[in-house]
């Protein structure tokens, strides 16, 4: 017999799971595109100073992107963070009802 909680530990458990997966392949991607990104500096050996002004607002660009993926990189830690204090109490909380309801068939 399934219990309420076991079927919200369940749900939350999948969601939890379908959130790290999505931030494990946007991290995935980001991490590509930096590496691309370090290759090509390494590649044309050239520091924004001394860069023509196309690559060096290309530059200013990336920079900012990168600042934006860390932003959301950081929110989507938070969340995956509160999902994982929700699911921690669900299960406590199950577990807790599975220990009164033995307890409670142990005395009768």
């Amino acid at each position: 017999m399934t219990y309420d909680g076991e079927r919200a530990d369940a749900r939350a458990l999948d969601q939890l799971e379908a959130i790290i997966r999505h931030v494990a392949d946007e991290l995935a991607g980001w991490h590509a595109r930096a590496l691309k990104t370090e290759a090509e500096v390494k590649e044309h050996g050239r520091t924004p100073q001394r860069s023509d002004p196309e690559t060096r607002s290309r530059l200013a660009d990336l920079e900012q992107e990168n600042k934006q993926l860390r932003n959301r990189l950081e929110a989507a830690r938070t969340h995956v963070g509160e999902l994982l204090a929700r699911l921690t109490f669900l299960e406590d909380q199950a577990r807790e009802q599975a220990h009164a309801a033995s307890r409670s068939s142990g005395a009768a």
